[in-house]
């Protein structure tokens, strides 16, 4: 069975068509710059360019870098515009992409439904984090198998600010960070989450998962077992097509 998977992502709106009985994109993947401001009509229209680049017809399922409440509301926006905030998602996306039928969820939550399912945390019981490193940090927490939505630990304060404003991808670009500089980071925010949460695992998703080995075996002192997302920055498309087939 194929369904559609859209990520949505401060910098990059990315989708394909997705093998849902694999968990494995059928095509190469489409991607656009997220656009600047990143309003919802603009951002509608790269997810319109997205889809439309193959074709497709059938249901789509759309991730979102914050909380969305009821499978529609969008109710915070740290890295896309305000202007997000109490819009219908649903409804905006679902219009312009033709009448589609269209499911939202957060990124991060869309990323480990499908580590839980085809990665990482497959056969995983007990609580597992999943944190996406990117241009902010999402998080994504289960408690044996079952999703607790819309947790946004990446804005836990870290040394007085936000924690993805010190430790996310972006963090590491925008201050010139060495890779021991960021694991050091990195390693003090799963301290904290840790203290909160003790998971027995933490997977470790986002575009960085693809660089691993730079930075995991530089982090120390931490309880749980720490791994890298295996489905990496296409976690989340297909996470968005599994919501999708199970709206259908």
């Amino acid at each position: 069975m194929q369904i559609f998977g859209v990520d949505i992502g401060g910098s990059g709106i990315k989708g394909a068509p997705v093998d849902l009985d694999r968990g494995e994109l059928t095509e190469e993947r489409c991607k656009v710059l997220t656009p600047h401001p990143a309003t919802p009509d603009a951002v509608a229209d790269g997810v319109k360019e997205v889809v439309g680049h193959f074709g497709w017809t059938g249901p789509v399922g759309i991730t979102f870098p914050g909380v969305v409440t009821g499978g529609a509301t969008i109710r915070t926006a740290a890295n896309v515009d305000k202007a997000w905030i109490d819009t219908d998602a649903r409804a905006l996306l679902g219009e312009r992409l033709g009448g589609l039928p269209v499911t939202v969820l957060n990124d991060a939550d869309a990323a480990g439904v499908a580590e839980m399912q085809f990665g990482a945390g497959r056969d995983r019981r007990g609580t597992v984090l999943l944190l996406t490193f990117g241009t902010g940090i999402g998080s994504a927490l289960f408690v044996d198998g079952e999703l607790v939505p819309n947790t946004e630990l990446g804005h836990l304060e870290l040394n007085g600010h936000d924690a993805e404003k010190r430790a996310s991808t972006k963090a590491k670009e925008d201050h010139e960070l060495t890779w021991e500089q960021w694991a050091h980071r990195v390693q003090k925010y799963l301290a904290h989450v840790e203290m909160l949460f003790s998971p027995e695992l933490f997977i470790i998703g986002g575009g960085v998962s693809r660089k691993a080995d730079k930075f995991l075996p530089l982090i120390e002192g931490i309880k749980a077992e720490i791994v890298p997302a295996q489905l990496q920055n296409n976690a989340g498309i297909v996470g968005a097509a599994m919501r999708a087939a199970k709206s259908a």
